[in-house]
């Protein structure tokens, strides 16, 4: 992209963060978008296997396969769109500008993904898959990129880097935590059922949601750490120096691998809740068992808004991270040791999601310390390199997890729902089956929590954050 391309001018004016920006750049504009991948997240899984009936294709083999070739597929373009990213130079940024192509390219290629042709096995595998890469591994992860990199890039000040972080992952919350965990199990999938057309029409919608709000998200936010070197010459840092830089630094390490492990048990837990709260808690789409688990558990995602960044800010966003784990790791346990009991599975998520709280609205607070600290290091950014393998982290762990869970599925005897003579729904599973779907709910979850907690023991970059970015402001102030 050249420096000379025009492109809208951000809404944003002011050298400080505002509140329009919190409010419709970080809260609202990114809704749409963060909506639709968490409804996929839950829900194009449970399409795939219960709708499309594709978990017996190629002896089971297929749901199990193409994701994970998928997002290989989408790790290359990771790495592709990180490199893109990092030599963009507009007056509109390096990132920002990608929101605005992604807007119209994630709701087509979203509505793509549902409507899948009545035809032979072949043709719906080839299209499930080709729709599946065009919205994964090209339109989600130019918007997924620009969007992740719109906090660090933000503002070097830490405190109102915190603030954003938590109004940006408040969208996510509350999108996941009200309309995906509580409106969707309890309105939308009892009247969607097994019904492909109702579920194109109830997705498309989803997909055009997501277009005028991520322009609202491109307008209403601004890259002042971009813009800081905008008027000097640009000298190319090379992708391998880049890479070298961030992968010999050990508070970036720390991060991805904090992030691999958090991305293996919060995909699994994804992928297993429908199938938990529909055969091991519940009753198949009764539109009572979900709704309660998300319920109760995500109540604490709500009062975390007001209490996790006071508490951040008084201890620490590493120590109240760290503490969030532990907790987290004793409500994943309760859960576990009682799958059937609704009352115990209801009171271990609630203290599950007070633990989880933390991890939800600081991490990327976390990671933009990071970012300058190496820029403090090597004297100059990684950041569309460093959220590149962030991504190819996230994109990838998605795809292995996703085949490795449906090969357990397959392999445990999952069975499709059917309709009866009758007209009954027929939705049974063996204690295989469940054991599986249990241990993918609240088993995993178990066990990453006590290694997370351990993990952030050794990640310390806020003791030196400070010191660090008074330096890099000299050093700009210098060669200014």
């Amino acid at each position: 992209m050249k420096k000379e391309l025009r492109l809208p001018a951000s809404r944003i004016r002011s050298a400080d963060v505002t509140k329009s920006e919190k409010w419709l750049g970080y809260l609202l504009g990114p809704a749409g978008a963060v909506l639709l991948n968490a409804v996929l997240a839950s829900y194009l899984n449970v399409y795939y296997t219960d709708v499309l009936g594709l978990a017996p294709l190629w002896g089971g083999a297929f749901l199990v396969v193409f994701p994970i070739v998928s997002k290989i597929i989408d790790a290359i373009t990771n790495v592709i769109m990180g490199y893109i990213i990092d030599r963009t130079h507009t007056r509109e940024g390096k990132a920002r500008p990608w929101l605005l192509l992604s807007a119209p390219l994630v709701t087509v290629t979203a509505i793509l993904l549902f409507t899948v042709p009545a035809a032979n096995e072949t043709v719906q595998a080839i299209w499930v898959m080709v729709s599946y890469n065009l919205f994964y591994s090209f339109a989600y992860t130019i918007f997924n990129m620009s969007h992740n990199l719109m906090v660090p890039l933000s503002t070097r000040n830490t405190t109102d880097r915190g603030g954003l972080s938590v109004f940006n992952q408040i969208a996510t919350i509350m999108m996941s935590g009200i309309i995906v965990a509580l409106i969707f199990p309890m309105v939308i999938m009892p009247m969607l059922g097994i019904d492909k057309a109702k579920w194109i029409v109830t997705m498309s919608i989803l997909a055009i949601l997501a277009l005028p709000l991520t322009l609202l998200e491109y307008y209403f936010t601004k890259e002042r750490v971009t813009l800081e070197n905008a008027e000097q010459v640009h000298e190319e840092v090379s992708f391998g120096k880049q890479l070298k830089a961030i992968f010999t630094d050990k508070y970036m390490i720390i991060i991805y691998l904090y992030f691999l492990i958090s991305t293996v048990g919060t995909s699994i837990k994804n992928l297993s809740l429908v199938y938990f709260c529909n055969y091991v808690l519940g009753t198949y789409n009764d539109g009572i068992t979900q709704t309660l688990v998300s319920a109760l558990g995500g109540i604490p995602m709500g009062i975390g808004i007001f209490a996790v960044w006071p508490l951040a800010k008084k201890f620490g966003k590493r120590n109240v991270t760290l503490a969030g784990f532990i907790i987290y790791a004793i409500g994943s346990a309760i859960c576990w040791m009682f799958p059937t009991n609704m009352v115990i599975v209801l009171i271990g998520q609630f203290i599950k999601n007070i633990g989880g709280l933390p991890c939800s609205y600081v991490f990327m607070a976390l990671f933009a310390d990071v970012l300058d600290h190496i820029e403090w290091k090597t004297g100059f950014r990684c950041d569309g390199v460093s959220m590149s393998v962030y991504n190819i982290i996230a994109v990838a762990m998605v795809g292995i997890c996703t085949g490795i869970f449906n090969g357990l599925l397959s392999g445990a005897g999952y069975v499709q729902p059917y309709m009866d003579a009758a007209g009954n729904l027929i939705a049974v599973q063996s204690e295989t089956v469940k054991n599986v779907i249990t241990f993918g709910f609240v088993g995993l979850e178990t066990i990453t929590g006590i290694v997370l907690a351990v993990l952030l023991i050794f990640l310390s970059v806020e003791k030196v954050i400070d010191r660090e970015q008074a330096e890099i402001k000299s050093r700009r102030e210098e060669q200014a």
